[in-house]
């Protein structure tokens, strides 16, 4: 490594023209990776639910469904906008009632189930489907041309509309995150280092792994819009501390030596070994998201892994000739440092340890119960903001004509048609169910001759297959709804085992059941692969132990807090969170158990140890935690979007959390267990006898 230090340092000039060089293909990628706006996309392929959902598209041309909501016009205006709107790109059908009868005809001539289902006063209401699934380019953009006509009191609600508004808010408000991350983070790292010029230094230096990360993410093939909107601020969060080891170093080595080349060659050989074991552990946390069913994880998982392997080898490569540059600069532009080592604190902790850890047992396990009790909530559109045009045509759906979701049932063609008469009258009469259609439904003595059903048939026959069409007056991912599909499972699987249902509503049905399973799983892989990880560097079969016990106390504090304020939690945080907390925060224990083992090989005893630790990690732990809580805070202010608020507003209160708990539990914990450590750990220093303190 000492070579390769001093290959960096010489040639750090060319490595330097070669890193903005490769900015260039990093923004074409970035430019070329699609964005997901569709999170129950990433439902495993084998749930009944996307299996039903492949049929729907396959078959019946239908995976994607929105209703129109059109107020105060006349029938034959709404006739000339549902052929300006067949008229668009990417739209398949436009329903209307002209579908199955003239608009000469009376309204009240119709038969009453399809005028219920169409009219509601003075407003109707048109089914569009689209020749593409939900979160493609084409159907996108045949969305924000039909939104248009909101201009003239028109809504369009459901789940592809609900997409496109997601869309639109993200690309508006992610460069707005961006900005207030970077001038928090900024501003904190003003308050810990000694000069003004060295923060715009580290910025600079970090912009390279970051476009690095998100031009690469082209070879992905897509990333989801939440992997879009955090990776920036979560890259610039974790891998400041890199930045800060090196200048720290450089500015060591500068006093001991005269030659700055010489200088920086050092500081990279010491500090290449400190950031990468650092680095692993929150490598580790991310990677763990990859176990998750739902392939958000994975997406969000191999993108902040790779954006923390980009930051390790830019600190190496790029910084160092960019701190080089600019030394003159800001050796120039100094000011006092105002994150200064704590003196009352590490005295306060030793001498109160034992009363500390008294709390610690206390506080722990109120906080797993309110932790593993925290209101979650999985409609997605509970995080849009209400006054989005897919709200308003939502809320105007369920007023007017009692519909929140519609499910799509689907059933071989082999079922008898009185069966399903039959279906359709007992999923008729169960709670929630404003009406089904189906052609099945139209046929018979009651239909007058003015009503032509092959319009309809031609919908709803396809591939083999037969299609009930349910409107609930349901939430999806309500409890109501999913008790509402598990009793038209038990009635349609009656007549058809092979039946499923498709839609938003069974979709997040499948996402609950995923989720569930995948927060025990990743907690699990996360914990196993850092304590596997921090049990190889301190070789040692105690340390691990203590070390994640003091994050996972913050992480439950964290997660704690919403239960007891009565706040609901988007379904993602829970399993996103912990891991990230984990993987982000272990590094500031790992520092503050590093300190103390160096202090215990110095000679002092464990409490004093302890105290110089404290005293001596607290300007980095509190730097380090403090961007991380800026950055994510200001987004979390912000955020017109409440799953992004309540990620970043989670992981901001989680990082100051573990700074707490590490600056006075973990502590606490090393001198209550350092007989236990110094038997468990391999080359541990013996404890000298105890010193009295003030």
């Amino acid at each position: 490594m000492e070579k390769l230090s001093q290959f960096i340092v010489k040639y750090r000039k060319v490595i330097l023209i070669i890193s903005i060089l490769l900015l260039i293909p990093s923004v074409f990628g970035y430019l070329n990776t699609k964005v997901n706006y569709d999170i129950l996309s990433y439902l495993p392929k084998d749930s009944e639910s996307m299996k039903a959902q492949d049929i729907l598209n396959d078959d019946f041309n239908l995976s994607s469904v929105d209703m129109l909501v059109v107020n105060n016009m006349k029938d034959k205006d709404v006739l000339k906008l549902k052929k300006e709107i067949q008229g668009i790109q990417g739209v398949d059908k436009v329903i209307w009632r002209d579908d199955a009868t003239d608009i000469t005809v009376p309204k009240e001539a119709i038969p009453e189930n399809i005028r219920k289902m169409l009219y509601s006063g003075d407003s109707t209401m048109l089914i569009i489907t689209f020749k593409e699934p939900t979160a493609s380019d084409t159907t996108m953009d045949a969305i924000a041309k039909i939104k248009k006509y909101a201009a003239m009191d028109c809504y369009l609600a459901g789940f592809s509309a609900i997409t496109e508004d997601t869309k639109d808010l993200v690309n508006t408000e992610t460069p707005i995150y961006s900005l207030i991350a970077v001038i928090l983070c900024l501003f904190v790292l003003c308050l810990g280092l000694k000069s003004w010029v060295a923060p715009i230094v580290f910025l600079i230096g970090i912009a390279f792994p970051i476009i690095y990360n998100m031009g690469t993410n082209v070879f992905l093939g897509q990333i989801s819009y939440i992997t879009q909107a955090l990776a920036l601020i979560l890259q610039l969060a974790v891998t400041m501390d890199y930045s800060i080891f090196l200048l720290h170093r450089y500015q060591e080595e500068k006093q001991k030596v005269s030659d700055k080349e010489l200088a920086m060659s050092k500081a990279i050989h010491a500090t290449f070994v400190s950031i990468t074991s650092s680095s692993v552990t929150t490598i580790a946390g991310f990677l763990a998201l990859c176990a998750m069913q739902l392939t958000l994880g994975k997406d969000i998982g191999i993108v902040m892994a790779k954006g923390v392997v980009l930051g390790v080898v830019c600190t190496v490569l790029v910084l160092p000739s960019l701190l080089m540059a600019f030394d003159p600069w800001i050796e120039k532009w100094s000011h006092p440092v105002l994150i200064r080592p704590l003196k009352r604190t590490p005295k306060f902790v030793v001498k109160h340890y034992k009363a500390i850890l008294i709390v610690f047992v206390l506080l722990f396990i109120p906080a797993i119960y309110c932790q593993a009790n925290v209101g979650q909530y999985y409609d997605l559109t509970q995080t849009l903001p209400e006054d989005l045009p897919s709200v308003i045509g939502t809320n105007q759906l369920k007023e007017k004509f009692n519909m929140t979701t519609t499910h799509f049932t689907i059933l071989s063609d082999q079922v008898k048609t009185k069966d399903i008469q039959k279906i359709i009258d007992r999923i008729e009469k169960v709670d929630g169910v404003t009406n089904v259609i189906g052609y099945e439904k139209y046929m018979g003595p009651g239909v007058p001759s003015t009503f032509e059903p092959k319009a309809v048939q031609d919908i709803l026959h396809n591939g083999g297959k037969r299609l009930l069409v349910i409107n609930s007056d349901y939430r999806a991912a309500t409890d109501q709804e999913n008790k509402q599909l598990d009793q038209i499972d038990s009635i349609i699987h009656k007549y058809d085992p092979e039946a499923k249902i498709a839609g938003e509503g069974s979709l997040t049905r499948d996402l609950i059941h995923v989720t569930n399973t995948d927060f025990q799983m990743v907690n699990i892989v996360s914990i196993v692969a850092i304590l596997l990880i921090i049990a190889i560097t301190f070789k040692s079969f105690s340390l691990p132990f203590i070390l994640v016990l003091a994050i996972e106390f913050a992480i439950c504090i964290n997660m704690g807090i919403p239960f007891l304020t009565h706040t609901q939690l988007p379904f993602i945080a829970g399993i996103v969170i912990g891991t990230i907390q984990l993987g982000a925060c272990i590094d500031y224990a790992i520092l503050m158990t590093t300190r103390f083992k160096e202090e215990l090989q110095n000679g002092k005893d464990r409490k004093r140890a302890a105290q110089t630790a404290i005293m001596m990690t607290s300007p980095s732990i509190i730097t380090s935690g403090l961007s991380f809580f800026a950055a994510c805070s200001g987004v979390a202010l912000i955020a017109k979007m409440d799953m992004i608020a309540s990620l970043c507003e989670l992981l901001g209160r989680g990082a100051l959390i573990s700074v707490i708990v590490i600056l006075t539990v973990l502590p606490s914990l090393l001198i209550f267990f350092s007989k236990l450590i110094e038997k468990t750990t391999k080359g541990w220093p013996k404890a000298k006898g105890e010193i009295a303190h003030e």
